[in-house]
C-alpha cells in the first residue's frame, strides 16, 4: 500500500498527539481528539483552552509542528487550506465573516469557489434549496446585503454558506456568539437536522450545556490539552464538568 493510500476506518477525522504554535507560544500541546462518521463531536473549554486553534490546525490555518492530523484516513496535516476545502471540510467561523455589501445569495455562492462542479447549475441549486429549506428566512432576503442582516441572520448565512462547499465534514466555530436566545435555540435545531441529514460535525462552542446536548462525544481541552473526553451524556453528569463549565454548584 503507498504512503498516500487511505486507511479504513470509522473515524472520518484524526488528530494524533497533535502541537501547534504560535511563535515560541505552545497552543496545542499534544492533543488527540477523533471524529466518526455520523457524530456531532463538541470542544468545550475556557478562553485560550485552544478550541479555535484545533480548528486552525485541522483546516490549514495554523500547521501543527508535531503530530499528524488525517482526513478519510489520508494525512493532511500539511495540506493547504484551499486543498482542505476541495478534500471536503468546510468551516463558518467564529464571528461569521461575512462580504457585508454582497448580497444572501453571493455570499452562498462563495461557498461553491473549491467546488469542482461550482459550475453545474443544477448541482448549485439543489444545495441552494437545502440551504433555504433549513433556512427559510434566507430565501425571503436572498437580494438583502448581508451586513444589513440581524446577527441571526448572519449566522445562518455564515452555516449555509460552508454547506454550499457540500462539506463530508462541517466544522463550526461558536455558532451561538452574540445572539438572542430564541436564535440560539434555532442554530442549534438547525445543526441538528444538519446531521440528521448525514454531516458529521466538529463543533466549538462556549455553550457547554446546549453543545453537549446536541453532541455524542465531547473533549473538554484545558490550556492546548485534552482534560476529558466522554460520551456527551457523561460529561454532563461529570461534577467538574458541572461546576466548571456548566454552572451548577452543590
Amino acid at each position: 500500500m503507498s504512503a498516500a493510500a487511505a486507511v479504513p476506518s470509522d473515524n472520518i477525522l484524526e488528530l494524533e498527539n497533535v502541537q501547534t504554535f504560535y511563535g515560541s507560544i505552545e497552543a496545542l500541546k499534544g492533543i488527540s481528539i477523533e471524529v466518526k462518521h455520523g457524530e456531532v463531536v463538541t470542544l468545550i473549554g475556557a478562553n485560550g483552552a485552544g478550541k479555535s486553534t484545533t480548528l486552525r490546525s485541522i483546516n490549514g490555518l495554523n500547521h501543527p509542528r508535531r503530530g499528524r492530523i488525517r482526513f478519510q484516513g489520508r494525512d493532511i496535516t500539511h495540506a493547504s487550506p484551499h486543498d482542505i476545502v476541495e478534500r471536503g471540510i468546510a468551516q463558518s467561523p467564529e464571528g461569521r465573516r461575512l462580504f457585508p455589501r454582497m448580497t444572501v445569495l453571493e455570499n452562498l455562492i462563495m461557498g461553491t469557489f473549491q467546488r469542482k462542479d461550482r459550475n453545474n447549475k443544477k448541482a448549485v441549486n439543489e444545495d441552494l434549496d437545502r440551504v433555504y429549506s433549513l433556512f427559510p428566512r434566507l430565501s425571503e432576503r436572498k437580494q438583502q446585503k448581508a451586513g444589513t442582516l440581524s446577527g441571526g441572520e448572519q449566522q445562518m448565512v455564515a452555516i449555509g454558506r460552508a454547506l454550499m462547499a457540500h462539506p463530508k465534514l462541517l466544522l463550526l466555530d461558536e455558532p451561538s456568539m452574540g445572539l438572542a436566545p430564541i436564535f440560539v435555540d434555532r442554530i442549534f435545531e438547525i445543526i441538528r437536522e444538519i446531521n440528521s441529514q448525514g454531516t458529521p460535525i466538529l463543533l466549538v462552542e462556549q455553550n457547554a450545556l446546549m453543545a453537549l446536548d446536541v453532541a455524542s462525544r465531547g473533549y473538554v481541552l484545558e490550556t492546548g490539552r485534552v482534560a476529558l473526553a466522554d460520551d456527551a451524556k457523561k460529561l454532563k453528569e461529570n461534577e467538574d464538568v458541572k461546576k466548571t463549565y456548566l454552572g451548577v454548584a452543590d
